[in-house]
């Protein structure tokens, strides 16, 4: 999230890259070679962002290279003495109100399973499933300093001296993944499912991390959000084992090490407030509220929770839109949004508070253009916008894309009727203790009973819904920084199946050229200028020259579902951008598309219109594309990738069509319509 490189950057490689993956390179005119000083970067951060922002990253910086920010930031030791706030028996007595008073007290029903008892198994031999995907074995004795990929050894300095991106040490958030202690899910679910008893078990993994990570040293201390993640995550083992021993000492260091990390996450918090403000702040503020509310003994606590609180609000008016979408534009870091809020609203709630109307608010709204977008047969969202592999609180079997139990859980907490009838889908809002009184528990599904095109302004989506699946538009006007140069990207979903696709993340630390593949304009389904991004790429995660929409507009007929939306982009090539059209037909019930797209120019280049179909699509599908004047025009292919999780990916064929002209017409038909509904082509084995 460290949004401002230390070199002016180049834009031209990765769009170079994503040329020469069209197959298109040599035909038109050369590409322009575009270079990104440091005097524009500094303009387009202070227009973008603000000279708020600008001023705040400035000084942060110069007080970080001169060794100030270390002052704020000590290391002190635990001294079991000094330590105690409250004894560990008389917070089993006096412990404030959770989801649930401890194990004893929770009427979940049973779900035991094979794949639960071989995950737990696992995690006790020293592995960690990395990213909900990539099982990874760390030993019984990891240091919780070591990168499992590259086996970079981080330094024990302080977190102010740690860098978050480098090339030697590979990606960091391989090394914060184990110590976020999501894996404590796991766990506490297989002692639940199957009357296991994994107390010693869990403790011992908190007072490893104790040991070997002194406070504010090391590389677990380099983002708040992996902090308060932490402890938030510890509170939970805590009060799930409230009515087990736990030696005095022990309570005490958690305790301690609990005060101290989120004394850093306070003094740190206007970084994320100002610098970051996305789902991190988010985070955090909530971090600050409860655990002010949660540990009332500690000295800090009143403080805590009342600016937490405050900030918590100001963030989710903020960040999420009045219309339910949000300023990050993706649908994995939207889910990280919507169980935090289900933890806000639920613990308030349990614990006799109230936040300001406009949390409840955009929270419904949330959940409303959510449910929109959720393909109705696989429970599972585009695979939109950046996607680190981020689920804070695994509280249900459910595969990792599947929305299901974090939107059945934030509705539940809202006071909505059970979204979903299945035990899977409502296990993470039965941990929560969030279950609707018995007059209200009846399956809510009107979202896929709409008709029509679903059109969300402020955030830029289209979404068309059937029983079948649905199509989705992107069209934004960004007013915050976007993710990917994608606008008027095309997702379609038919029988469980993403027919055409985003690509997806992969890393967020890797070349730039491989970074274009995931990012760039010609790796989602929409048009280029000859491979070119829409907008220009600069220093790791920052865009210039955003692409704006100019609107949508939506109508039907007894046979068409018909959208109509234009951006401009291409502001760095000609002054004023270049205009792009594009109108969607979609034929009732029926899997057809017709696809019109327009451009207002193109400066020479070749119009190129890129799709990114499932594997095997030629086989029960076709794309048909002619040119203004009626020809055919001959499909290219084109290598890329897809990444359904972060860190993995596999290689995948995409087709393009280019014309020297501006317009294109194409239609996508799906011929076979018998597929089964119950097995979705990229979940990976070890999940089936």
């Amino acid at each position: 999230d460290n949004a401002i490189g230390d070199t002016a950057a180049k834009a031209e490689p990765p769009q170079q890259a994503l040329l020469e993956a069209t197959g298109s390179s040599g035909k038109t005119k050369p590409l322009p070679h575009v270079r990104i000083g440091k005097l524009r970067l500094a303009k387009h951060m202070l227009a973008a962002m603000g000279i708020r922002y600008v001023m705040f990253r400035a000084s942060w910086e110069m007080q970080r290279r001169l060794g100030l920010l270390k002052r704020n930031y000590p290391s002190p030791p635990f001294s079991p003495e000094a330590a105690p706030f409250i004894s560990y028996a008389d917070w089993q007595q006096q412990a404030k109100p959770f989801f649930f008073g401890s194990k004893a007290t929770l009427a979940l029903q049973k779900q035991p399973s094979e794949r639960l008892m071989a995950e737990a198994e696992k995690i006790h031999e020293g592995q960690i499933k990395l990213f909900s995907s990539q099982w990874t074995s760390l030993g019984t004795d990891w240091d919780w300093h070591t990168h499992p990929e590259t086996d970079y050894e981080y330094p024990r300095q302080h977190w102010t001296e740690i860098a978050d991106l480098s090339a030697k040490a590979g990606d960091i958030k391989y090394v914060w993944e184990k110590a976020r202690f999501s894996f404590l899910y796991t766990l506490l679910r297989h002692d639940y499912h199957h009357n296991s008893d994994q107390h010693e078990f869990v403790f011992g993994q908190i007072k490893h991390f104790i040991a070997h990570n002194a406070l504010n040293i090391g590389p677990q201390y380099r983002c708040s959000q992996e902090t308060s993640l932490r402890v938030l995550n510890w509170t939970f083992a805590l009060y799930y084992y409230r009515d087990r021993p736990l030696p005095e000492a022990d309570f005490a260091s958690i305790l301690h090490s609990i005060r101290w990390q989120m004394r850093h996450v306070r003094s740190a918090i206007d970084f994320s407030r100002i610098s970051v403000r996305n789902n991190h702040a988010i985070t955090e503020t909530l971090a600050l509220y409860l655990v002010g509310m949660l540990y009332p003994w500690l000295p800090e606590a009143a403080e805590w929770k009342a600016v937490g609180k405050r900030w918590f609000e100001e963030e989710i008016e903020y960040q999420i839109y009045a219309d339910g979408t949000y300023l990050q534009f993706s649908m994995n870091y939207h889910r990280v949004v919507v169980q935090l809020l289900a933890w806000a609203l639920q613990l308030a709630k349990t614990n006799g508070e109230d936040f300001s109307p406009i949390v409840n608010e955009r929270a419904a709204a949330t959940l409303q253009f959510l449910q929109s977008c959720q393909d109705p047969i696989s429970g599972w969202l585009p695979n939109y916008g950046a996607n680190d592999g981020a689920l804070f609180f695994p509280l249900s079997q459910a595969h990792y894309r599947d929305y299901r139990p974090a939107l059945a859980a934030l509705a539940a907490a809202l006071g909505q009727p059970y979204l979903y009838d299945t035990d899977t889908a409502r296990e993470e809002a039965e941990w929560l203790g969030a279950i609707p009184s018995a007059n209200t528990q009846t399956l809510k599904n009107n979202h896929s009973e709409k008709s029509g095109w679903q059109i969300f302004d402020i955030g830029g989506f289209a979404v068309l819904r059937s029983t079948l699946g649905l199509s989705m538009l992107r069209c934004g006007n960004h007013k915050d920084r976007p993710q990917q140069a994608d606008n008027l990207h095309l997702d379609i979903w038919h029988k469980g199946r993403n027919i055409f696709r985003d690509a997806g993340t992969y890393k967020y630390n890797t070349d730039r050229a491989t970074l274009g593949k995931f990012v760039g304009t010609a790796a989602h389904n929409t048009v280029s200028l000859q491979g070119m991004d829409q907008m220009l790429k600069g220093p790791r995660f920052i865009w210039l020259d955003w692409s704006q929409a100019n609107g949508m507009q939506a109508s039907s007929t007894d046979e068409y579902d018909v959208l109509k939306g234009s951006i401009q982009a291409y502001f760095y090539l000609a002054d004023g951008g270049i205009a792009h059209t594009r109108t969607v037909r979609k034929h009732g019930a029926y899997p057809i598309w017709e696809i019109e797209d327009e451009l207002s120019d193109t400066l020479g280049y070749a119009m190129q219109q890129h799709w990114w179909p499932i594997e095997g699509f030629s086989g029960f599908g076709s794309i048909v594309a002619k040119d203004e004047k009626g020809n055919i025009l001959q499909p290219e292919t084109s290598d890329g990738y897809y990444s359904s999780f972060y860190g993995k990916r596999q290689a995948t064929e995409g087709i393009s069509f280019s014309t020297p002209g501006r317009k294109i017409f194409t239609r996508i038909e799906l011929h076979r319509d018998d597929w089964p509904t119950d097995h979705y082509p990229d979940h990976p084995l070890d999940e089936k």
